[in-house]
């Protein structure tokens, strides 16, 4: 299979751009460079005087004083002073200029070795913006006729990853079969992350590490992240399971993307599950990993637990307090967010813009108006951040969850940079909310022209219309969307039970025991339309009739996973589930009655936050 996956690359070579045809110059021989020069005692005593300099070099100013120095000393063309040269200024964020100084005509480049390319392929390798050029310099290290070592293919196919192109990849994995160096642990590692990096590239990454002839926890976690990397939380979870049946014992990385995969799935059982095992197993816990447990927790459904973790930590960084901000906030204790913001400024933790959308957020979901304003303008006035988009989305959202639909469009118009689909939505939501449905229609309308092919915005325009009563227009939205090829997206729940992960969307009849849970369903609408319940259809996209339109919205997502839980749960059990879109007004209103009826906390994450129903109340206030 490598050797498939390598020809396959090869192959691809010819279809790529000329200025990524790096690798033509691998050739079936590559001829050696020179010996270098026996040095001197004198030239010995430079070269040592030199690195002791570098070593010691901890700034810009003095780096280009030893560069001259260097010229001075005649070591413009030593490999060892210039690979050292490399390093530091990799170390300095001065990476292109040593590489401009490197390959500059002053320097004799016939005694360039691998280790110089490998140290200077790793640094660009590790920047954000210039990874391409560690590709181009490992394209050049090959014109040069200078064989790439089993040290040099993990900084390119580190640099693939970055790129994430998937052909270039498989054109790098060719030269590795070809090298031989295809039975290498850190290089097949290093192959797997570069697949699970590019896009498609997951599967190929899962074949390799299925062919590799042994298994460390790097190449496990490196899968397992490629996994959640790209959504398959279910399959990364499934993975870990494997990788304990293999008795590998997992490291710090492989915990991080397993946490993360519990915040994707709503897996507070197995978060839990994790923590024990973190503390069983003695698996050391840096900042991150006490960040990510945090993070978990908070996005799980237990604020109260990620609140204790943090009080307990001995170091905090600013991801530590703005993962608890975000926690809070997504709960809508909007009052303790602010608090906790205000403890962080205390301890001497400057606030950064991330923070802030934590902050506001919170702000936002507990309708804390006159607060968020004066935080939003703090940004600027106070720490000197200027509000990117989404700081102004989150104002938009303020303003509009508290029902100043006017100030709100006010706002966005004197908005200095472009506002984008999001805030224009956010808009149109609260124009339907409040009333506002000739504004609302036409701003969605202009959306429309701009984004002609996204589905939400024709759903939100049905949605108008379904409050006007202009069945017809909502009709034509339908017929609109049906000749264009879209779909309301569905909605889907998932539920943790039992060690297992179920999913259930709207009108599911895949699970094995559908029937018994319709009937539930049924039994369910009964019991709490008995207590006052009476079912919102306004959301419905079809026009058909009324009792049809309750049908419909009795088969939501959430209500089927609310019904499931009822019947496989002992009673006065809580139950908590994770929407993949915003709870929609009769779901919301439903799972009042239910809590009240059947005496069940339900904790509800969707889209936007967590709905916390006890004794038919949502800890939202209905401000959601």
């Amino acid at each position: 299979m490598l050797r498939f996956l390598a020809i396959d690359g090869i192959k691809q070579m010819q279809h790529l751009p000329s200025k990524l045809k790096l690798f033509r110059s691998l050739r079936a021989s590559l001829s050696l460079p020179p010996p270098h020069p026996k040095p001197t005692i004198k030239k010995r005593a430079a070269e040592q005087n030199c690195l002791s300099l570098l070593q010691l070099c901890n700034s810009l100013p003095k780096l280009l004083q030893l560069q001259s120095h260097i010229f001075k000393l005649g070591l413009q063309s030593n490999p060892l002073v210039l690979t050292k040269f490399i390093s530091i200024s990799s170390d300095l964020n001065a990476i292109s200029h040593a590489s401009s100084f490197i390959f500059s005509p002053y320097v004799k480049a016939h005694f360039f070795d691998t280790f110089l390319f490998n140290t200077i392929i790793r640094s660009y390798a590790v920047t954000s913006d210039f990874k391409h050029n560690a590709l181009c310099l490992y394209g050049k290290m090959l014109r040069y006729g200078i064989w790439p070592n089993k040290f040099t293919y993990p900084f390119v196919l580190k640099a693939c990853a970055g790129i994430g192109e998937l052909k270039l990849g498989q054109t790098v994995h060719g030269s590795v079969v070809k090298l031989g160096f295809d039975d290498d642990s850190h290089v097949l590692n290093t192959m797997v992350h570069m697949y699970c990096c590019c896009d498609g590239g997951v599967e190929y990454g899962r074949k390799l590490f299925d062919e590799m002839p042994n298994w460390d926890s790097v190449g496990w976690s490196a899968m397992i992240g490629g996994y959640v990397r790209w959504g398959l939380s279910s399959e990364a979870v499934g993975l870990f399971r494997e990788m304990q049946v293999a008795e590998v014992a997992p490291d710090e990385f492989t915990m991080v993307c397993l946490l993360s995969a519990c915040i994707d799935l709503g897996a507070l059982e197995l978060g839990k599950w994790l923590e024990a095992y973190i503390e069983r197993e003695n698996v050391p816990k840096s900042v991150v990993l006490w960040n990510a447990l945090i993070d978990m927790f908070a996005k799980c459904g237990d604020v109260d637990k990620a609140l204790s973790l943090f009080r307990s930590m001995s170091q905090r960084n600013i991801v530590s307090w703005t993962s608890v901000i975000d926690g809070m906030a997504m709960h809508g204790r909007g009052t303790e967010a602010v608090s906790l913001f205000e403890e962080m400024k205390k301890d001497g933790v400057v606030p950064d813009d991330v923070s802030f959308i934590g902050l506001l957020t919170a702000c936002s979901h507990s309708a804390l108006v006159e607060q968020g304003k004066g935080y939003f303008y703090s940004m600027t006035k106070e720490f000197g951040i200027s509000p990117k988009i989404e700081h102004y989305g989150c104002m938009v959202d303020l303003l509009c969850r508290a029902g100043l639909v006017q100030e709100a469009l006010d706002f966005v118009q004197r908005m200095p940079i472009k506002p984008n689909p999001v805030i224009w939505r956010t808009l149109i939501t609260a124009c339907r909310a409040h009333g506002e449905l000739k504004l609302g229609e036409k701003i969605t309308k202009e959306l429309i022209k701009h984004e002609p092919m996204h589905d939400s915005n024709y759903v939100l325009l049905s949605n108008i219309y379904a409050k006007m009563f202009s069945w017809e227009k909502k009709t034509m939205i339908r017929e609109v969307m049906a000749k264009k090829g879209m779909r309301k997206v569905p909605g889907s729940t998932m539920i943790e039970l039992y060690n297992e992960i179920y999913e259930f969307v709207s009108g599911d009849q895949s699970h094995s025991e559908y029937k018994i849970i319709y009937q539930m369903v049924d039994d369910i609408g009964k019991e709490i339309g008995r207590a006052g319940y009476v079912a919102s259809t306004s959301e419905v996209l079809l026009d058909i009739d009324e009792e049809d339109k309750e049908g419909a919205v009795n088969r939501h997502s959430e209500k089927l996973a609310i019904a499931f839980a009822l019947m496989k749960t002992p009673t006065g059990t809580p139950i908590r589930i994770v929407k993949n879109l915003r709870v929609c007004e009769d779901c919301h209103s439903a799972t009042k009655f239910i809590s009240k009826t059947y005496k069940r906390e339900i904790l509800v994450r969707d889209r936007n936050r967590f709905h916390c129903f006890i004794d038919g109340v949502c800890s939202c206030k209905d401000f959601w």
